[in-house]
């Protein structure tokens, strides 16, 4: 008889890690545990939603419901509503005398302040992504146009254009470069031009940025590997820096015909002086309707303010639709 006896000893955490599954949902008790956690009821995303759907009522719809209730009124002088004035409104604004020449201004204006700003603003992104003394500091007095206040750099700007004692006029004598001075913002054949230039002053900061976010999000090895295949700095440039600038480039397109289009600032402040509408664009053209010309008509600048909305919106589309068949066409 065998002094040995078989004995089978139990685990001694069996216990532990029995309780332990036990406390553990599996099969459909774990998916349906996981899915109570990763839904949301509606009303508690509504009051998430709250404070950002009440500011696009307050800052968005309700004053675009106020405007169009606006253009279809008549109104005194004063500016006290009288009556109804149905759609009469939105046809004296189109035959209004002087819209062809504020439609030309405003073609103007937008398209040269856009265009030279893309241009210069590629052109400084370039040098300013490079290594050099001083890149920080240069950064920094890029942004100080577009942090200050946009009527004071007009002003500004007003006193460097002065005919009697502004800078410009006096540097430009001083070289004698002219014999008379120059009536920038009265003589018809420079004011626009005097404008479009400060208004590129002010857009270059915003769209030098958005340009050197784009050349650094450029990977280095596509730029390494066009190097090693031989590419000239024109071919790796056009061939793969502005494609892969694209996103970048329609960023700073769209934004810059949305903010020129509207900057009363620039183009009232500098043509303050001039009487009629030779020089204004459709956003000045609005606030004279109603405060600064003859007609004194709240509801014809009501109007004018609804069309210019839907001018907007309509040259943003056409250029997004241009952008998207392109892409289209080249993939």
């Amino acid at each position: 008889m065998s002094d040995s006896t078989a004995v089978t000893p139990a685990p001694a955490d069996s216990a532990g890690a029995g309780a332990t599954r036990s406390r553990m949902p599996s099969g459909p008790f774990r998916r349906k545990r996981a899915g109570r956690i990763g839904h949301v009821h509606p009303l508690v995303a509504l009051l998430w939603l709250a404070p950002a759907l009440a500011l696009i009522l307050g800052v968005v719809l309700y004053p675009a419901v106020k405007l169009f209730d606006a253009s279809r009124g008549q109104y005194s002088i004063t500016g006290l509503r009288t009556g109804d004035a149905g759609w009469a409104n939105y046809q004296k604004v189109l035959e209004h005398q002087d819209l062809g020449q504020v439609l030309r201004n405003t073609v103007v204006w937008v398209v040269a302040v856009v265009a030279f700003t893309i241009v210069i603003g590629l052109a400084l992104a370039q040098f300013l992504v490079k290594s050099f003394p001083g890149r920080r500091f240069v950064r920094w007095a890029v942004i100080v146009p577009w942090a200050a206040s946009l009527v004071i750099t007009s002003q500004l700007f007003v006193l460097l254009y002065d005919y009697n004692y502004g800078v410009i006029n006096y540097v430009l004598l001083k070289l004698h470069l002219i014999s008379t001075p120059i009536d920038f913002l009265g003589n018809d054949s420079w004011t626009m031009f005097s404008m479009v230039l400060v208004g590129i002053f002010v857009s270059l900061p915003f769209t030098i940025f958005v340009f050197i976010a784009g050349l650094g999000a450029i990977p280095d090895d596509v730029m390494e590997a066009a190097t090693v295949d031989g590419a000239s700095p024109w071919q790796r440039y056009w061939n793969i820096t502005l494609p892969l600038m694209r996103p970048a480039l329609m960023v700073a397109t769209v934004l810059n015909i949305i903010y020129v289009f509207n900057s009363f600032p620039i183009v009232y402040t500098l043509n303050d002086r001039n009487p009629g509408y030779a020089h204004d664009t459709t956003i000045t053209f609005m606030y004279k309707l109603a405060f600064k010309s003859q007609e004194h008509d709240v509801g014809m600048s009501a109007a004018a303010g609804i069309f210019n909305v839907l001018l907007i919106l309509v040259v943003v589309a056409i250029y997004l639709r241009i952008i998207n068949v392109r892409e289209e066409t080249t993939r």
